[in-house]
C-alpha cells in the first residue's frame, strides 16, 4: 500500500462509487500503478497539480503519495466527494477538490506556479481539455507538464509524424510548441469496468517559444482547414483560405498537389506565415 487509506475497491463499495459509461468512467484501482503514473510526471515537491475527474482518488492518492506540494482535484460526480475528503484528512492542507464540470471551471485562482496537470482524463472531455491547454492565448502556457491518460488512439495521434495514418490537427498542436511522448501503455483489465480499448500515459512538456514561427490562429486554421478534407489535394482543401493558395503553397516550399499528412509542422507554419504576409 502507498497510504494508510483503505484499498479503492472498499472505497468504492463503501460510497456506492459504481463507474458511469455517462460520465466517462473507467478506474484504476492499483495503487502502485497510480503511483508510477504520478512518478511519470516529474517531481512534483515543488509544483502544484491540476488532477481532472480523480474519481475514487486513486491517482490522488498517488500524486500526493509522490510528495505533490498541493493537489487541485475537478470532479464531476458528487458521489466521490466523500471519498476525496477522506484523502484531504490524511494528506492535510495539501488537497483541494472542486464539484463541478473541468469544461466550466477556471481553475488557476486555486493554483500557484509551477504547475503541473495529471490526470486519467474522463474519455468523453480528454480531447477537448487538450486542445484547450494546447491552444492557449499566451505561450508558454500556465502549465510545466501534462501527464494524461487517453485511449491508446488518441496517444498516437498526438504523436503521430507525417506521413502516418494518425498524423493530424492534434499532432500538429502538440508538437508545435510542445513534446509528447507514450511513456506507458496499459490493457483494458487495467481498469474497472474495463473498456473496449487499450489506454496509453502521455507526457507532455512544454517549450518555452514555439518550434517555427506562425500566428496560432492563422496556423490553427490552416491545419483545420487541410485536415477536414484529408484525402484532397492541399490546393482543394485550402482554396477558402485564400483565391491565391496554390501561389502560397509553392512559397512555403509545398507542393500544391501533396495532401495534409504529408506536411511537417515547418510547412505548415510556413504557409501560416505566407498567408498572413500577404494580409498585411
Amino acid at each position: 500500500m502507498i497510504d494508510q487509506l483503505p484499498p479503492l475497491r472498499e472505497v468504492i463499495e463503501h460510497h456506492g462509487i459504481a463507474a458511469k459509461k455517462s460520465l466517462g468512467q473507467n478506474f484504476l484501482l492499483d495503487l502502485n500503478l497510480t503511483a508510477k503514473i504520478a512518478r511519470l510526471a516529474g517531481d512534483l515537491s515543488n509544483a502544484d497539480i491540476l488532477e481532472i475527474g480523480p474519481g475514487p482518488g486513486g491517482l490522488t492518492r498517488g500524486l500526493l503519495a509522490e510528495g505533490a506540494r498541493r493537489v487541485v482535484a475537478i470532479e464531476k460526480d458528487p458521489r466521490c466527494m466523500a471519498a476525496l475528503a477522506e484523502i484531504a484528512a490524511a494528506y492535510p492542507g495539501r488537497l483541494e477538490t472542486i464539484n463541478g464540470d473541468a469544461l466550466q471551471i477556471d481553475p488557476y485562482a486555486h493554483l500557484s506556479q509551477p504547475i503541473k496537470i495529471a490526470a486519467n482524463l474522463p474519455y468523453n472531455v480528454g480531447t477537448e481539455l487538450l486542445v484547450r491547454w494546447l491552444t492557449p492565448e499566451h505561450w508558454p502556457p500556465f502549465w510545466e507538464s501534462l501527464t494524461l491518460m487517453f485511449q491508446r488512439e488518441v496517444a498516437q495521434r498526438i504523436v503521430a509524424q507525417p506521413g502516418n495514418k494518425a498524423y493530424g490537427r492534434l499532432a500538429v498542436l502538440a508538437q508545435w510548441r510542445a513534446t509528447p511522448q507514450i511513456v506507458l501503455d496499459l490493457p483494458p483489465e487495467a481498469f474497472s469496468p474495463p473498456p473496449k480499448v487499450s489506454s496509453a500515459v502521455v507526457h507532455i512538456t512544454a517549450l518555452p517559444a514555439p518550434r517555427f514561427e506562425a500566428n496560432a490562429n492563422t496556423l490553427s486554421k490552416v491545419v483545420a482547414a487541410g485536415f477536414n478534407q484529408r484525402r484532397k489535394m492541399l490546393r482543394s482543401a485550402l482554396k477558402s483560405l485564400s483565391p491565391e493558395i496554390e501561389d502560397h503553397l509553392i512559397a512555403a516550399g509545398i507542393k500544391p498537389t501533396e495532401r495534409a499528412e504529408q506536411i511537417p509542422i515547418e510547412g505548415f507554419c510556413a504557409l501560416a506565415r505566407s498567408l498572413d504576409h500577404a494580409k498585411s
